[in-house]
């Protein structure tokens, strides 16, 4: 294949809001912990954060944080740390860099947010497994560490149907962390406050579902690698008025950008669809390697994760155990194929790339035959990229720029 010059990478102009908006985020939660004015709660990235909010928590977010360590490619350099202590190389990734970091006494949060020296303390650990068990093994260690409580939801695995029986367990799970929370801040749950925040998250998600969704028009305003950035607010704001106002700034850009025809990749020509975590070390190379291709990774299930349709500020709690259970990564692969299938027409999808992620078994779908058999179904190509989220041992970046070479040509022969 003939390499062309790479196309300009399209701007987003609300960049710069959100940037101020994350920076007022860490810098407030800084200001909690070092004041003693809050209580501070760590929590899993799809675990209960509107009960901690509308108990007036300011929460933290390790995963975010393991995230940053891969987007500035530290993470591998710390992992060692946490191997060191027992804690396997071929367990999640973002657990042994966050523990690798806190070994080191390092941050990233020090040089990107001056007067953060690190990470605040918690005051609680809370958790909900319907990510994997690993993120309960990472908060079981900062508890034992740092002499706090750690508690949480031990969430259903390889659910097809969400039933009452699974909402009832979840929701019976939150309710019973509501005492020991109470404990813990001194005053007990206000429920109009609650409802309040739900249906701030409510809204949150439904502008981030049409965020994303910009990117089923040809061409395309918006990237998969752009998703990974911008989805910042929806993980670390989710029930706040930030997140709801940043989300409507940033769809009526992309909004503006679908009337005028304006592409995130000039040229478009391909359109691919990302199933699996983020290279976090390679967002840019990755980026520039699809873009310089004509092909535009347009959507993924990951991004789509913090999409929560159930969400209901009449039933906060109750619809909080639904819209957890129903994520993507909760799923038997019976419904993740029908979803991967339906995701692949809404957004006319050209073919398919897995990432294999070495640490991350739970958010790799291509080692059970799933890309066989949905390609039998659909006729959609796809490729396999052998990586991970943090550890870049695990990433040969020659092989996957051959390979994906190789893919976007077998399409362009395909059209």
């Amino acid at each position: 294949m003939k390499e062309e010059a790479k196309p300009a990478r399209k701007k987003i102009e609300a960049t710069s809001l959100m940037n101020r908006i994350m920076a007022d985020y860490f810098l407030d939660l800084n200001q909690a912990s070092a004041s003693g004015s809050r209580k501070v709660a760590w929590c899993t990235s799809v675990g209960p954060a509107e009960l901690l909010r509308a108990m007036g928590f300011a929460v933290h977010f390790p995963e975010n944080h393991a995230a940053m360590l891969g987007a500035t490619r530290l993470a591998t350099d710390l992992i060692p740390e946490a191997n060191a202590i027992g804690y396997s190389p071929d367990i999640c990734s973002y657990l042994t860099s966050d523990l690798g970091a806190y070994l080191k006494g390092f941050t990233p949060l020090a040089k990107a947010y001056p007067g953060i020296a690190a990470v605040p303390k918690p005051d609680v650990l809370v958790y909900n497994t319907n990510q994997c068990r690993d993120v309960q093994d990472w908060f079981a260690w900062y508890a034992r560490e740092l002499g706090v409580p750690c508690i949480g939801i031990t969430s259903p695995k390889n659910v097809n149907e969400v039933t009452d029986a699974h909402v009832d367990d979840v929701t019976r799970q939150l309710e019973a962390l509501v005492p020991v929370l109470e404990e813990i801040t001194g005053a007990p749950l206000d429920l109009a406050r609650l409802k309040e925040v739900v249906a701030l998250s409510r809204d949150c998600t439904e502008l981030w579902k049409e965020v994303l969704e910009t990117a089923t028009a040809v061409p395309a305003p918006l990237t998969f690698f752009d998703g990974t950035i911008h989805m910042g607010p929806a993980v670390v704001l989710r029930g706040t008025p930030q997140a709801v106002e940043y989300y409507r700034v940033l769809l009526a850009e992309l909004e503006q950008r679908k009337a005028t025809r304006e592409a995130a990749v000039a040229g478009e020509q391909f359109r691919i669809y990302w199933d699996g975590m983020p290279v976090w070390g390679r967002l840019r190379p990755h980026s520039e390697l699809f873009a310089g291709l004509r092909a535009n990774v347009v959507a993924s299930t990951y991004c789509s994760s913090w999409i929560f349709p159930s969400f209901d500020a009449e039933e906060p709690l109750r619809s909080m155990a639904k819209a957890y259970l129903e994520l993507f990564i909760v799923r038997s692969d019976a419904y993740k194929e029908r979803y991967l299938a339906d995701m692949t027409k809404k957004f006319r999808i050209d073919g398919i790339v897995y990432h294999d992620a070495k640490t991350c078994p739970y958010n790799s779908n291509s080692r059970y035959g799933m890309p066989q058999r949905l390609e039998a179904e659909t006729g959609l190509p796809y490729l396999v990229i052998s990586g991970d989220l943090n550890d870049m041992r695990c990433v040969s970046d020659e092989q996957t720029k051959t390979n994906v070479e190789a893919f976007i040509e077998q399409l362009e022969e395909g059209k």
